[in-house]
């Protein structure tokens, strides 16, 4: 099943179209990386598909409900959210504000208790919310968004902010949330290393507009590794190899080939060889990630 689907969805702030015909498509059980620049339109996606921003054009679908006023409260039952930064009362403790969200939600009280143990807060839950750490205040907002353990989470930029401990604590604990809850998640970050290491379908949207989406491993399939080659005359190398079927493009001075077996470059440095071209490099060569990511949204951006 697909749990979020949009169709030519559009958001126009005056003459600036914020979000441009997008089509998401979201599995169920899945973890959704919304990846994208900052400013490209993530959070204005996210504050679409929970009904906080109306969309100019366009339509949704989560659980296979059109999204509408006569559905919203009803498909948002369903829907836990941390968008932006975490929303909370400084003069009341963590598990008082975690009571108000459970009282607002119709929670069983005693899922209070069980959202603090999963973010680990169980010890602190007796403290004001406005002496809690930024990582403190960020995971008593996901336990507010845990209670009642909704069938999909919506995470904006959730590790915004925090120190690398507990931005491997935060990346751990939305992993485990499919399989623990059957839970789907979807969690947007312009930072391709987190989305890597947390995601296993992956949306790329560049000004507005979605460029990429597919499973991790599809994005890593664009990753092809390939032969560049630098001889003492490439125009002639480069000759001699297509004679010879060996298809390449040129690239900063290289010659770029396919990633050819052993026995077939063993052949070529032969023939180059023989024809008393001098091979100055022959290496291997991989995209990383990061050289997709910029290739697809088209400018240099946080990683």
């Amino acid at each position: 099943m697909t749990i979020i689907q949009t169709q030519e969805l559009c958001k126009r702030y005056g003459t600036a179209m914020r979000v441009k015909e997008l089509n998401l498509q979201v599995p169920e059980g899945s973890i959704y990386g919304f990846l994208g620049p900052n400013g490209a339109g993530k959070s204005t996606t996210l504050k679409m598909l929970l009904g906080l921003v109306r969309s100019t054009s366009g339509e949704i679908q989560l659980f296979g409900k059109q999204m509408g006023p006569r559905t919203r409260v009803e498909i948002l039952r369903q829907v836990g959210s941390l968008i932006e930064s975490p929303s909370y009362y400084g003069h009341l403790t963590g598990e008082e504000n975690l009571r108000i969200v459970q009282t607002m939600r119709g929670a069983p009280a005693e899922q209070i208790d069980e959202v603090l143990q999963i973010v680990r807060l169980q010890d602190q839950k007796n403290k004001l919310a406005a002496h809690y750490s930024l990582g403190m205040k960020q995971r008593l907002g996901l336990a507010a968004a845990l209670l009642g353990f909704p069938r999909l989470l919506i995470l904006d930029e959730p590790t915004n902010g925090l120190d690398p401990a507990g931005i491997q604590e935060m990346r751990e604990l939305i992993r485990s949330l499919p399989q623990r809850f059957g839970m789907t998640v979807v969690v947007s970050s312009h930072l391709l290393s987190e989305i890597d290491q947390m995601a296993d379908t992956v949306g790329i949207i560049r000004e507005g507009e979605l460029v990429f989406q597919d499973t991790l491993a599809a994005l890593h399939g664009r990753s092809r590794p390939h032969l560049a080659l630098r001889t003492t005359d490439n125009a002639v190398a480069r000759s001699l190899l297509e004679k010879q079927g060996l298809g390449c493009t040129e690239e900063e001075g290289h010659l770029i080939l396919p990633l050819l077996p052993d026995h077939q470059v063993a052949a070529l440095n032969c023939a180059l060889a023989g024809q008393q071209l001098g091979i100055l490099r022959l290496e291997e060569r991989k995209k990383s990630l990061e050289d997709i990511f910029l290739e697809l949204t088209g400018k240099a951006a946080s990683l």
